[in-house]
């Protein structure tokens, strides 16, 4: 039996993307086989692909997707054929069959499209460790973000405003601060007007914690946002890698704390994924968040779709459909 199957044979551009035949996967010991309903395109998956962090080829992105488990392997209690399932720990996902660990695996509720649920896993559960894992946020908190009209901003706005916070978030055109506004942000600004909209919204104290997936680029200024105690969570480099770091700065900073985490380190117990998984999906099903899908692509289109993630004409989440 054979399938459609996105392969990369060597770094470079989205244009080393193909769609070729592939032979469907058989579940081993403790793993399941899974239809993919929709896979869930992310930022490090062009960073595989161009070799900007090194995989072996032939290689098949995507750790991310939703779908219906077809068979199941030895030793699987916890699931059965028929059951609708995601992940953000996969592998090979740009496929129409992959094999999965039981073990990564969460459930999906009745209520949750499964398109929905592939935009949900690793965004999702991101904004979820950031907000009660990485700096616990609390009712009446300032916190400041960016890129509010991405796909994790959206979702940690949202979040955000769940427990109470104010958000103060980035948009680079009008279609995104509306988009970013709309997900309840307080005040979304251009990243240049960040300094005077902190101190005139704290009074110039400087906000309690600053999610920061940017990078390079934003480093200096969110520590700049910080007030004294306050927490700078740094999950991503969009825009390179922050240089190293003189502790004593974050001494004459008003004794500053920066974390760097990654979503793998807050997945690491099947009791941990079912509290994530649990509360992002649960929030979905009864209305409290929404999930914006912000551009659907056939899979044999997955190099068009890397085209428009690197180039920024995105906003929420990218899926490609099998």
């Amino acid at each position: 039996m054979t399938q459609y199957t996105i392969v990369a044979n060597q770094a470079g551009g989205p244009e080393v993307l193909e769609y070729v035949e592939t032979q469907i996967p058989t579940p081993g010991e403790g793993q399941v086989q899974v239809e993919v309903a929709a896979a869930g395109l992310n930022f490090i998956e062009t960073y595989q692909r161009s070799g900007t962090y090194p995989v072996d080829y032939p290689f098949t992105p995507g750790s991310e997707f939703a779908g219906t488990v077809t068979e199941v392997g030895p030793g699987v209690r916890n699931l059965k054929v028929g059951d609708r399932v995601a992940t953000s720990e996969g592998v090979n996902g740009y496929a129409q069959f992959v094999v999965v660990d039981a073990a990564v695996l969460g459930k999906v509720p009745d209520a949750v499209d499964l398109r929905l649920a592939a935009a949900l896993p690793l965004q999702g559960c991101t904004a979820h460790y950031l907000i009660h894992s990485s700096y616990m946020v609390r009712s009446g908190d300032v916190v400041l973000t960016y890129a509010g009209a991405g796909g994790v901003g959206l979702l940690l706005t949202q979040m955000l405003k769940l427990k109470g916070a104010t958000v103060i978030t980035t948009a680079s055109t009008q279609q995104k601060k509306d988009l970013a506004k709309a997900a309840g942000a307080d005040y979304v600004v251009d990243y240049d007007q960040v300094p005077q909209t902190v101190a005139k919204v704290t009074g110039g104290s400087g906000v309690h914690a600053v999610y920061d997936g940017i990078g390079k680029d934003t480093f200096e200024m969110s520590l700049e946002a910080l007030r004294r105690r306050g927490t700078l969570v740094l999950f991503g480099g969009a825009s390179g890698q922050v240089p190293p770091l003189d502790l004593q700065r974050l001494n004459a900073g008003g004794s500053l704390t920066v974390t760097r985490p990654k979503l793998a380190d807050f997945l690491t117990t099947p009791e941990e994924r079912a509290w994530r998984f649990g509360d992002v999906l649960g929030w979905v099903a009864e209305g409290k968040i929404d999930v914006r899908i912000g551009a659907e692509f056939p899979m044999a289109r997955a190099a068009d779709a890397h085209r428009a993630l690197e180039g920024r004409q995105t906003t929420g989440k990218v899926l490609l459909l099998p």
